[in-house]
């Protein structure tokens, strides 16, 4: 795979960015080596000690002030400008997925069962490589910036771990501004993308315990049977989405599983409805979690059942700052130049844990193409799929972005 752009600009349209993209470039070896060693070695959950090693050995050397998480294996490293100022945070999440890796790559997961398919290697390489080419720029820096590598992102909530402990005053002066990069394999490689306001969706997930009479399946009738009220609760549950909720107010509930019985000719007991609910406000996710106890309750009654709901909160809505969002395209396209740099039209039903780093600081989110070279983007694997793949080029725009952000806010 290719480790540069070919056609990357390589000219600032502004002073303060001049020289970036070169540097990026020559920190593209280094780079490109940390993320295969992380892709090699594919760590989940908020235990990620080998992840750990590398990135403190990756920024060893450097005028930083590191320290580690006491409940997870987080590295926080903060960068002191040369002037005194804000404190702004980039942050770069480092844990992979449960997934057996498909992709035939020289440098695939050594671990069975573990794999980087959500590109948080490539986060860890591109918040590694900024953080060396802010070091050599420290002249320019009014303010410090915090480097946040954070585990955990895949559903352990690693984002309030590092919360907790402080991340946000880990510079002495709290945070003023923050700012995060994933990167999509469907985006063309090399391009940014952002947008204001809800970027990606809050994620809650249900379990349904449907309970009725078990009996023989010949005879029905002397059994309560909680299987039809579990099917008839997938339709509901779409036509409760559909008339009670506001058609400018995206909301999703998806079946992900049913389950029930042991044989062909038993009724059984119970059946097991679980899923996920997603959302793009706050005041939508309590209308349908509110919707949905309802529907479920009394399809269950309707068909002489039970249902026990249960609803596990989920990361909050990820909401990217009226002003930093769209000022996130500007900074791109001046570091970058405009090809480079576009406004996201639609958010994402995927859900962040940077959403509670935003609940608390003005930052954005931003996405950056890495769809492989002449593979058509509706054709790309996806994020989270075993076969997915990543153009490593495109890291070397991941890694000017950075830099510039926090160029721009310590300016």
């Amino acid at each position: 795979m290719s480790t540069t752009l070919p056609t990357a600009r390589t000219t600032a349209s502004e002073p303060r960015f001049t020289g970036l993209v070169e540097a990026a470039r020559a920190l593209q070896p280094r780079t490109v080596a940390l993320r295969r060693q992380v892709h090699r070695h594919p760590e989940q959950g908020l235990d990620l000690p080998a992840t750990q090693a590398a990135i403190q050995h990756a920024l060893s050397g450097l005028p930083l002030e590191v320290t580690t998480g006491g409940s997870s294996s987080s590295v926080t490293a903060v960068l002191r400008g040369d002037k005194p100022g804000p404190t702004v945070l980039l942050r770069g999440d480092m844990d992979a997925l449960p997934l057996q890796e498909e992709t035939g790559l020289a440098y695939a997961s050594e671990i069975d069962g573990s794999m980087h398919a959500c590109g948080h290697d490539t986060h860890v390489a591109m918040l590694a490589s900024a953080a060396r080419l802010l070091s050599s720029r420290r002249d320019a820096l009014a303010g410090q910036v915090v480097f946040m590598f954070q585990p955990g992102e895949e559903g352990q909530h690693g984002a309030r771990h590092m919360l907790d402990e402080g991340v946000l005053d880990a510079a002495g002066t709290p945070v003023e501004k923050a700012f995060a990069l994933h990167i999509t394999s469907t985006l063309q490689s090399g391009v940014v993308v952002c947008r204001p306001g809800p970027t990606m969706a809050s994620a809650d997930t249900f379990h349904i315990t449907v309970k009725g009479r078990g009996g023989h399946g010949g005879m029905p009738h002397d059994a309560l049977d909680p299987v039809p009220a579990a099917a008839a609760m997938v339709g509901a549950l779409q036509t409760m989405v559909a008339r009670r909720v506001s058609v400018h107010q995206p909301a999703v509930v998806t079946i992900g599983r049913i389950s029930a019985g042991t044989t062909t000719n038993i009724i059984p007991e119970t059946a097991l409805v679980e899923g996920t609910i997603r959302t793009l406000s706050e005041n939508t996710r309590a209308l349908v979690h509110r919707e949905f106890q309802q529907v479920v309750t009394h399809v269950a009654a309707a068909h002489g059942c039970t249902a026990e709901v249960e609803v596990v909160p989920g990361y909050p809505v990820t909401v990217n700052d009226d002003v930093v969002g769209p000022h996130v395209v500007d900074i791109t396209g001046a570091a970058l130049g405009s090809r480079w740099a576009t406004h996201m039209e639609d958010p994402l039903m995927g859900a962040e844990d940077f959403s509670y780093v935003l609940q608390r600081v003005p930052g954005a989110m931003a996405f950056l193409g890495a769809c492989p070279r002449g593979v058509e983007l509706d054709r790309a694997e996806p994020n989270h799929s075993s076969r997915v793949l990543f153009d490593e080029a495109a890291m070397e725009h991941g890694v000017v972005v950075y830099t510039a952000f926090a160029l721009d806010a310590l300016r």
